[in-house]
């Protein structure tokens, strides 16, 4: 693969992801949703069927990678790829993830208006003295959408919140290195896409209700800093003390998870 199809492919693919999941959130949480307050598992499922969507469309390109911590994982592995091509993937995929955290923007644009000028969600004069804050405020430095573009612990520990997030990409990154490991080496194919798709859903499922399971530096990193630039009316702050868990953790747990595939499986 070239540079260029690398870059183009890991932009392309992670825009998706973060359009779709990001996207499901956002009608999840925003007032004038049809979707508003369908809950956790409609959370987990869209992301699974984000990252579906995502590995499917660019693996072609960049054999769809869409997460710092795998491409790490897969640099650190045996017969992994080529340390140079590192940052080229990096940065097409926090180039993606602005790209489609603004795309979720330009989708709900109406209902962000919506939701941000609603006394109920935003507080202030006028509104009912029992709805003055919203829920997605509570914790110090987050805004009320802030979870829409970005991760947040619903105990704010940061060690249980990094170990946390290390568990799930360990999970994540070890499935992703053993995909169809067999006597001929042969991987699954376009088939890897549904697998790694349920990985992701299992995780939300089980691990993610800490953190909202980041388990992806640029999936957290890239919208967090869309929310920081957008001109959404009483947004709130975008929570920076908390912003480096959702990226070590998910490389320190990609670190683990690329060495226990090198001592076990290689």
């Amino acid at each position: 693969m070239s540079s260029s199809d690398i870059f183009i492919g890991e932009t392309i693919g992670t825009a998706i992801l973060i359009l779709l999941g990001g996207g499901v959130c956002a009608a999840v949480t925003l007032k004038a949703s049809k979707a508003r307050n369908a809950g956790w598992l409609a959370i987990t499922f869209g992301w699974g069927f984000a990252v579906l969507t995502a590995v499917y469309t660019s693996a072609p390109l960049s054999g769809a990678h869409l997460n710092p911590a795998v491409t790490l994982a897969l640099a650190l592995k045996n017969d992994g790829i080529d340390w140079s091509q590192v940052p080229t993937y990096w940065g097409g995929q926090l180039l993606g993830a602005m790209i489609g955290a603004a795309l979720v923007w330009i989708a709900y644009y109406g209902q962000f208006h919506a939701h941000l000028t609603d006394k109920e969600i935003v507080g202030g004069p006028g509104a009912e003295s029992t709805k003055a804050k919203a829920v997605e405020a509570r914790e110090t430095g987050a805004g009320p959408v802030l979870g829409i573009f970005s991760t947040g612990p619903e105990i704010r520990n940061a060690a249980q919140n990094i170990a946390t997030e290390v568990i799930g990409t360990v999970v994540l990154v070890l499935a992703v290195l053993t995909q169809g490991l067999n006597d001929s080496g042969k991987g699954l194919g376009t088939l890897g896409a549904l697998v790694t798709a349920l990985v992701v859903v299992s995780i939300g499922l089980s691990l993610g209700g800490p953190t909202g399971y980041a388990i992806n530096p640029a999936r957290d990193l890239g919208p967090r800093i869309v929310h920081a630039l957008l001109p959404l009316p009483s947004k709130g702050g975008s929570d920076w003390s908390y912003a480096w868990i959702p990226v070590a953790g998910p490389l320190i747990g990609a670190a683990i998870a690329a060495g226990v595939y090198n001592v076990a499986f290689a």
